[in-house]
């Protein structure tokens, strides 16, 4: 893979190498929002180049806070940007930034200095229940493992539509959320804080392009539709759910914040780490048949690090080779009945949960729905989120022996209010 100039981008646990240049929105330097790319250490403000009339780039919005205009312009364009900033940054490419001082002032922005927003103006988020593992470790909890997969669950990806409103970037406080829960062995709810406060582990995919309201898309479609991914950390009140979510499913209990990583990694970035479908016990209807390698092969970890702790302690690592669905099995599948699909709207994957307890992508798997503690690796134990607590998720994958980098996911439980009608 060809080098980069750009300090901090050859290192080999950089997230951010010239194989990948992730899309995200930054403020920096007094600057309103706007669009720009990591790479190594520094931002490389779109904008700006543009302006400059070194990136043909029209009608992309750079200059917005949202990435929408940009996603909505097609994979021609996006193929374009990549490839003329790939030739500004390479060591061996064209000099019109590198040779150009004051440009590479304006232009290359150091990340610790800059202020990052959501990459999107989220349209819509649905969540999906793509991992075999954790649908059948959460349905062993819930029903025991006779009855834990239902029978449409090996047929289709399920999902729910989930709150767009309460989509945030990382870094982004947790209020703990008040709702109904029922006591052990009562029979009337009562109200207050979420005692079993958990996490979910997931890989987010992002729509870049529309459908018409009526229109279905075959996989191949699906795929060219999504413009890339981030990592989701779809926080949980597992008490709240369990007694909200019969008949319906979850909705206050999901509905409080769902946190994503703040830089985009697109599909050209992630060529190397896609990967074939897993073996399935049951044929799936043909609009789900995989006619390409639509997996990928990313690498997820969560840390967890308690407001009197001087370190995080890994406590779930797990990999995207263990979803039974992609990305665009759940495009496809949602456009089916032919729901409107808008550029911003984010499918989550659902928890991702490998074979042994380490893998599993959530504490009410870990600790078996609260019956068992899990030791944190320096003092310690959890069965479910406490205030102060702070999650931070990762990902990676390799490509040609270089890391291919989300960034970070993080959050910390702030607490609850006191009583209901309380500001934020």
């Amino acid at each position: 893979m060809t080098q980069s100039w750009v300090k901090g981008a050859n290192r080999p646990d950089c997230d951010f190498s010239l194989g990948n240049l992730p899309y995200g929105v930054f403020e920096a330097n007094g600057n309103t929002p706007r669009c720009g790319i990591a790479i190594g250490d520094m931002i490389l403000d779109l904008s700006e180049l543009v302006f400059a009339g070194k990136l043909v780039a029209e009608n992309c919005g750079f200059d917005r806070p949202a990435l929408n205009t940009f996603m909505a312009a097609g994979p021609n364009t996006w193929e374009a940007v990549r490839n003329r900033v790939t030739e500004l940054l390479a060591e061996n490419g064209s000099t019109d930034l590198r040779d150009d001082a004051a440009l590479c002032h304006r232009a290359l922005v150091p990340q610790s200095s800059a202020q990052m927003h959501l990459p999107i103006e989220v349209k819509g988020y649905t969540d999906f229940y793509a991992g075999r593992q954790h649908a059948f470790n959460s349905g062993s909890i819930l029903r025991g493992p006779e009855n834990a997969l239902p029978p449409n669950w090996s047929h289709m990806p399920i999902g729910y539509n989930g709150r767009a409103s309460t989509v945030v970037v990382s870094g982004t406080p947790v209020r703990r959320p008040l709702g109904q829960t029922l006591p052990p062995g009562g029979d009337s709810p009562v109200i207050g804080p979420s005692r079993r406060l958990d996490i979910e582990v997931e890989f987010g995919a992002i729509v870049g392009i529309s459908t018409e309201l009526g229109q279905t898309l075959t996989l191949a479609e699906a795929w060219e539709h999504l413009f890339g991914f981030v990592l989701l950390n779809d926080w949980s009140a597992r008490d709240i759910q369990r007694w909200e979510g019969q008949p319906l499913g979850p909705f206050q209990s999901k509905a409080f914040a769902t946190s994503i990583s703040p830089w985009v990694v697109t599909r050209a970035a992630l060529e190397a780490c896609r990967r074939s479908a897993p073996a399935r016990d049951k044929a799936l209807l043909p609009y789900l048949h995989e006619t390409a390698p639509y997996f990928f092969d990313i690498t997820l970890e969560a840390h967890l690090k308690p407001a009197d702790a001087d370190r995080a302690s890994r406590i779930v690592q797990c990999n995207t080779t263990q979803l039974t669905y992609s990305a665009p099995q759940l495009l496809a599948h949602h456009a089916l009945c032919g729901c409107r699909m808008q550029t911003g709207d984010l499918l989550g994957s659902g928890t991702i949960s490998g074979p042994e307890r380490h893998n599993f992508g959530c504490l009410m798997e870990q600790s078996w729905g609260g019956r068992d503690e899990i030791a944190l690796e320096h003092g310690g134990s959890r069965k479910f989120l406490e205030d102060g607590d702070s999650v931070t998720l990762t990902g990676w994958g390799m490509a040609n022996g270089n890391r291919i980098g989300f960034g970070r996911c993080e959050g910390q439980i702030l607490p609850a209010h006191a009583e209901v009608g309380k500001g934020a």
